[in-house]
């Protein structure tokens, strides 16, 4: 299959993007173009991303260029000699494992009307010889069994010792097919443990969209299918202006500084046409695939007329030991459950999890994300978080000992065991939200190594103010923040080690003086501890310093011993109050996590184990049924 590249112009739908925002600020319905505007504008974008691939390509530098690069070239019939040269390199003596297999898929698939006998037999010996590691997390795995499964489809009667796991081609797919359905109905039903990363959505759409494209096999290839609008439908919801927003099972240093430099983003413009373009390597994927995104996901992404609440509930990653009381046996494993809020509204979104160890060493339990109309090289977010590590959350979510699991992870993730990390999780953090109001409280026990809490302030932040009264002000784009420590703290440098700064961990490191500079931190070594933070739009007060005025008149308790506890009266009127360690209540009624929906908003609902997901819009309907593989689409024509 060669993509076609056409030549049309597209600069209308960023802004039509744009005029969205500027609608919802002033209360009036959005206008989304026809189905038919938004292919052709989806279709010039592919074209787009596929040209730039393609440019930027030296044809005389034999030594450069991955397999993502081989495979655009393939597909479009350009600079063959270039390609052939690299996949012979890139066969001699493979790596990656499964960022070999899926990458190969692509280049055997999209590219199959310009590979030569010569060099399908190339690609064939590298399948038998080479033994891809089957990795250890989700997304390694799902790609790891989407890749054999259609290399053993596209070599479909080879015997075992033609195969480098000595399985025949009939067994490699039976047995993919069997990991993958049970996949789909665990994600369907119960949530994926990498939850909502804007980093790993980029394997998690690879592998799906490579299912969807080439598996010739009609019900696996429909659930994919099903499974890669649910993942898109998931982000949609948590979209603000092309970041994924809101609390991430995993996450790098350099997203959550700048949440645009994720993968996530790069996906939004070319769905959705949202922000600017970046070059990554599963939008590339998605764009040779042929993919043909349903309208009804752009006008879910973008539409922000009027702010709602969202919920979902999604899992831990499997925990191997350590899995308390709150956990639950699914699929012959130990899980916990993860209680997910957001506020989405037309300038920014703030999103939630309750706290603890929900996935190890990336998490984000929280953050604030603003509306920016070009999000690349903004810092547009605020969170905070108890950089915490332990051998216990090693051992929980790995198979290493009790001794040695601390240093294997800092060898890779080398801001692990970091004072100045910004991405963790904790046993000692309780968070609470509702709408556009946020509490955290900890109890940091003596003996845990980093007993502070880190609060990032971002360098793009502006009229930021330290007031008398303990709060501290900013505005973000068009967002107004308030914060208020229940602890003093001093002001930090982000990287204060000089870890990150320093070139450690390679690529988690590159680019630092772009994207890790400027920012600070508020860190607070009180081992009890915690905060209120208070968000507003600015449309809701005639300047920072009206807003300032309303948060300080509003009501607030706090104490911190014996434990901390807090009583605060939201801009909205509503009273939040928790103590550390008990159920947080909202006006005085305990949050209900036991009956926590699946998913439940605006756009999005559904019941856990159900494996049923509804997306609506207006009057659209769209019905993604995994029970029997079905996708049902009404319009009721009374609805705008």
């Amino acid at each position: 299959m060669t993509i076609p590249r056409p030549r049309i112009l597209i600069g209308w739908l960023s802004a039509a993007c744009v005029g969205m925002v500027a609608a919802a600020a002033a209360g009036e319905l959005p206008h989304f173009p026809s189905a038919a505007e938004m292919n052709t504008s989806f279709q010039e974008r592919r074209a787009t991303l596929i040209d730039a691939y393609i440019n930027r390509i030296d044809p005389a530098d034999l030594e450069r260029g991955g397999l993502h690069d081989v495979a655009v070239n393939f597909n479009q019939g350009t600079n063959l000699e270039w390609a052939r040269v690299r996949l012979r390199a890139l066969c001699e003596s493979p790596r990656g494992a499964m960022f070999w297999m899926f990458p190969m898929v692509l280049t055997m698939n999209a590219g199959k009307e310009n590979l030569s006998d010569e060099d399908l037999a190339v690609i064939r010996e590298a399948w038998r010889t080479y033994f891809p590691y089957r990795g250890d997390t989700e997304n390694h795995w799902l790609m790891y069994y989407a890749s054999i499964y259609l290399a053993a489809e596209y070599w479909p009667d080879l015997p075992g010792d033609e195969w480098y796991n000595g399985k025949s081609s009939a067994e490699n797919r039976a047995e993919a097919k069997e990991y993958l359905m049970e996949t789909f109905r665990i994600t369907t039903g119960y949530g994926r443990g990498e939850y909502d990363s804007p980093n790993y959505i980029d394997p998690y759409v690879s592998a799906l969209a490579l299912l969807t494209a080439w598996c010739r096999d009609p019900e696996l290839r429909k659930m994919a299918e099903m499974q890669l609008e649910a993942d898109f439908a998931d982000f949609a919801v948590e979209n603000i202006g092309g970041v994924y927003g809101g609390a991430h099972s995993r996450i790098y240093p350099k997203h959550t500084i700048q949440p645009a430099l994720a993968a996530s983003t790069s996906l939004a413009w070319l769905l959705w046409g949202q922000g600017e373009m970046a070059l990554n390597g599963s939008a590339l994927l998605l764009a040779l695939t042929g993919y043909q995104p349903p309208a009804i996901l752009q006008k879910i992404a973008t539409d922000r007329s009027e702010s709602y609440v969202h919920r979902e509930l999604k899992r831990t990653r499997w925990r191997m030991r350590h899995a308390g009381p709150e956990s639950f046996e699914l699929a012959g494993h130990r899980t916990k459950p993860v209680y997910k809020y957001s506020y989405m509204t037309p300038h920014y979104m703030l999103g939630s999890s309750q706290g603890g160890l929900l996935q190890p060493i990336q998490q984000q339990t929280w953050s604030l994300n603003w509306y920016e109309e070009k999000p690349l090289g903004v810092a547009s977010t605020f969170f905070a978080l108890h950089p915490y590590y332990s051998a216990r959350e090693g051992t929980m979510y790995f198979g290493a000992d009790w001794d040695t699991v601390v240093d294997l992870i800092a060898r890779s993730k080398v801001d692990y065991n970091s004072p100045d990390k910004l991405m963790s999780g904790s046993p000692h953090e309780q968070v609470f939200q509702h709408k556009s109001a946020l509490i955290g409280l900890y109890d940091i026990p003596p003996g845990t190594h980093f007993p502070h809490l880190n609060t990032f302030f971002s360098r793009d932040l502006t009229h930021r103010v330290e007031d008398p009264s303990g709060w501290m002000f900013a505005q973000g784009g068009e967002t107004y923040i308030a914060y208020r420590p229940f602890a003093p703290g001093e002001w930090r440098p982000t990287d204060w080690t000089g870890l990150l700064a320093g070139g450690a961990g390679a690529w988690i490191s590159s680019g630092h003086e772009e994207w890790g500079t400027g920012h600070q931190v508020f860190a607070s070594e009180s081992p009890r501890n915690g905060y209120v933070a208070q968000f507003a739009s600015v449309d809701d007060f005639t300047d920072i310093e009206a807003f300032m005025k309303a948060v300080k008149a509003l009501p607030l308790r706090f104490a911190l011993s014996p434990k901390a506890s807090v009583e605060f009266t939201t801009l909205d009127g509503v009273v939040m109050s928790g103590t550390y360690g008990e159920t947080p209540l909202i006006d005085g009624e305990p949050i209900d996590y036991e009956n926590w929906p699946f998913y439940e908003g605006p756009f999005l609902n559904a019941k856990r184990g159900e494996n049923v997901l509804h997306l609506r819009h207006g009057g659209e309907s769209r019905i993604l049924d995994f029970r029997h593989a079905t996708v049902t689409e009404t319009v009721d024509s009374t609805q705008p």
